[in-house]
């Protein structure tokens, strides 16, 4: 998939902005603090109904601006063109899908689909467990259908559950025990959903370790579900009951799920430095990209946020050597054009004040 045209308005200092942008390469330079990262946003926005930088999605309002619209002309492997859309006006989000409001956010970003590199990705290696649960279920959500489904069955249980958790005294046994059963069948879903992406993903993730990280020797990706492991989540459920009624919230589940990225020569997350925090981050975007080309015929948009000072020389050019010969749309960043990219075939934009210009 790849975008032809990006509108963007109300977007952080972005006002106006229309953009072709070209089936390949696509790199926007500017000064910092230009626009450029926003540009990037835009495209992630309908991916993901949410920004890879911290804070909700208010935040992203331009200041002084009462709308926040984002279109998207976007073009498949099989020549079908997308329309997408995302505004905010008068405190309201709406999304809209070849013309129609969608009824949900989940049908826009189903449409579309983006991964980012971007200077907070190591968050997916040293951040919280949420970073993580959030990468295996984006991942799903674009890969096995029917996880939209149980996922959303088992956030309404957890909901009620833990509502009744906070009701206070023991929750009586005819009003907790559906609920749990509901939990416990659709989280067994999400469960064994997570755990079979998560062996499909391994050796993408593995093949790329092994040419970024040699030192580090064999890679592990471990998968921990949130509760014990051998043990029925109704089981479960049911034996915390009166210990999670003291704490007014459910404490076992999918949603207590997390996974853990190893090296043989280093077990403990602890024992990575902050660039290959980096590199192991980009690895597992790069390998979920590549799953997702597996899955569906076609590679996901990738952007590389601030690629230059993120990574040094030789590993710009071993991720460009990542891309370059696929058929993938990407968006780069940078105050100038990334040195592993200044021989490569691209299409440039300049950055200033929230406007984007193309350079010849």
């Amino acid at each position: 998939m790849k975008f032809e045209t990006l509108r963007i308005a109300g977007l952080r200092c972005l006002e106006g902005v229309s953009l072709t942008l070209a089936p390949g390469i696509n790199v926007f330079t500017g000064a910092n603090g230009a626009g450029k990262t926003s540009v990037l946003e835009a495209a992630y926005l309908l991916s993901h109904g949410r920004s890879f930088r911290s804070g909700s999605r208010d935040v992203l309002l331009k200041r002084g601006a009462s709308a926040l619209s984002v279109f998207a002309e976007l073009r498949m492997q099989d020549g079908r063109l997308h329309r997408l859309g995302l505004g905010r006006e008068s405190g309201r989000w709406q999304a809209r899908v070849d013309g129609e409001t969608a009824a949900t956010l989940g049908a826009l970003v189903q449409s579309c689909a983006v991964v980012c590199f971007e200077p907070g990705s190591h968050a997916l290696i040293a951040g919280p467990s949420e970073e993580r649960r959030r990468f295996l279920d984006w991942g799903l959500f674009h890969v096995e259908h029917s996880f939209l489904l149980a996922w959303r069955r088992y956030q309404r249980a957890l909901k009620q559950r833990n509502a009744l958790l906070r009701a206070g005294g023991a929750p009586p046994d005819n009003l907790i025990a559906p609920w749990e059963a509901e939990l416990a069948q659709s989280g067994e879903i999400i469960d064994a959903q997570r755990k079979a992406y998560i062996t499909a993903l391994s050796p993408h993730i593995d093949a790329l370790a092994q040419t970024t990280l040699p030192e580090l020797g064999a890679l592990n990706l471990r998968y921990k579900r949130g509760w014990d492991e051998g043990m029925d989540l109704a089981e479960v459920l049911a034996e915390r009951r009166y210990r999670d009624a003291s704490r007014g919230h459910t404490t076992v589940g999918p949603h207590r799920a997390d996974f853990v990225v190893s090296f043989e020569h280093a077990p403990l997350r602890e024992h990575l430095s902050r660039g290959q925090e980096k590199l192991c981050a980009l690895a597992c975007l790069i390998g979920q990209a590549a799953h997702h080309a597996e899955a569906r015929g076609e590679w996901p948009v990738v952007c590389l946020d601030d690629l230059a000072s993120e990574l040094d020389r030789t590993h710009q050019e071993w991720v460009v050597a990542q891309l370059l010969d696929r058929d993938i749309q990407v968006l780069v960043t940078g105050t100038e054009v990334p040195h592993a990219l200044l021989s490569a075939p691209k299409t440039v934009f300049h950055v200033e004040q929230g406007n984007v210009a193309g350079l010849l």
